[in-house]
């Protein structure tokens, strides 16, 4: 046989076999994220059942709690099940999906898993924002989730105009965006001393983080924000895969890079913004929810685990802080800080001792 002939049968065999192996580790990624889903949303499902049974401190006969769920009940249990316990499950899932959401596309844009909205104040600038309205225009509609979405933009607008020399750089950004989270913290402050006692006591509350009281108006806006950021996250999905390996390589694989990084930053704090304004600033979720994610999935496909991780330790930060012995009733930013902030520091000094993961 002609040797020639030989070496083109051998790489051609290579190559095939090179392909094989490329298919199955796909096949395999796609069978453990589907897994991973299904788990999440068992999970999810198995919490809500939980939060439409269990949840509020007024009894309920439970052969009414799934017809009230449907709106099939009145009088106490439709207030109960359908206007108090319902709403709160739900926005407590949505609004944990958007923060991590928001979180994973800012640990990727950024690459660093210190760099989420909260950390970087584009949830304090929603929280300024979201103040204003609920102390100076506390009756006007949808103020509250817009007055954060507004904030959340201009914040985003200053951090990247400060952190601009010729060029952004991810450091920067993160340590300017500390720094104006600060600023927008004192404004907070500020506004609160202004205010009168009731705005006070209602803008505490909010501040802290709380799904109680949502109603399904806010359950609305969470689940139009949510389907609206997860399209925005798929569109850029590929494009934040690019910028992995470095500004100069994605511009070279076709990735307009500044562009991206700007339609991240927008989407990622229009999400945390629009949770903020309904929920308020349940802190450290954004955080946790996209390292977790990573280490499930081997690093990738976050942005489609990390919403549904947030959802879950929402969604059971709230049952615990409903129901949980000793410290309840709490509000449930007060579970998730007691959750992430250890977390945090952990995080902290695992990288500050050169570890990578």
């Amino acid at each position: 046989m002609n040797p020639l002939d030989t070496r083109v049968g051998a790489g051609a065999s290579g190559r095939a076999a090179v392909l094989a192996t490329i298919r199955r580790t796909r096949r395999g990624q796609v069978r453990r994220l589907a897994a991973l889903v299904l788990l999440c949303c068992s999970l999810l499902a198995a919490l809500l059942t939980a939060a439409i049974f269990l949840g509020g401190a007024r009894r309920v006969d439970p052969a009414d709690i799934l017809p009230a769920a449907f709106g099939l009940r009145t009088g106490l249990a439709d207030y109960v099940v359908f206007q108090n316990r319902l709403p709160r499950a739900l926005a407590a899932s949505l609004s944990g999906a958007l923060f991590g959401l928001s979180g994973a596309l800012y640990q990727r844009l950024i690459r660093n898993p210190l760099a989420t909205p909260d950390i970087m104040g584009i949830s304090a600038g929603g929280g300024a924002g979201a103040t204003t309205a609920l102390v100076l225009a506390p009756s006007l509609p949808l103020g509250i989730p817009l007055a954060a979405l507004c904030g959340s933009f201009l914040l985003v607008a200053a951090i990247h105009a400060i952190s601009w020399r010729q060029g952004v750089d991810t450091y920067r950004l993160v340590l300017v965006g500390i720094g104006l989270s600060a600023v927008c913290v004192a404004y907070t402050n500020y506004l609160l001393t202004a205010a009168d006692q009731h705005s006070i006591a209602i803008a505490m509350r909010w501040l802290v983080g709380s799904v109680n009281g949502v109603s399904w108006e806010g359950v609305a806006t969470l689940a139009v924000a949510l389907v609206l950021c997860a399209l925005g996250a798929t569109a850029l999905d590929r494009p934040l895969s690019g910028m992995v390996l470095g500004d100069d390589l994605a511009t070279g694989l076709g990735t307009t890079v500044p562009r991206t990084r700007v339609a991240t930053l927008l989407l990622g704090a229009g999400a945390a913004a629009l949770a903020t304004g309904v929920v308020g600033p349940i802190g450290f979720v954004a955080l946790i929810s996209g390292p977790i994610a990573v280490r499930l999935t081997g690093g990738r496909h976050t942005l489609v685990l990390a919403p549904l991780v947030g959802a879950v330790i929402v969604l059971g930060a709230d049952l615990a802080a409903q129901h949980a012995p000793v410290i309840s009733p709490v509000p449930t930013g007060v579970l998730t800080a007691l959750l992430g902030a250890p977390y945090f520091f952990w995080l902290i000094l695992r990288r500050g001792t050169g570890a990578t993961s």
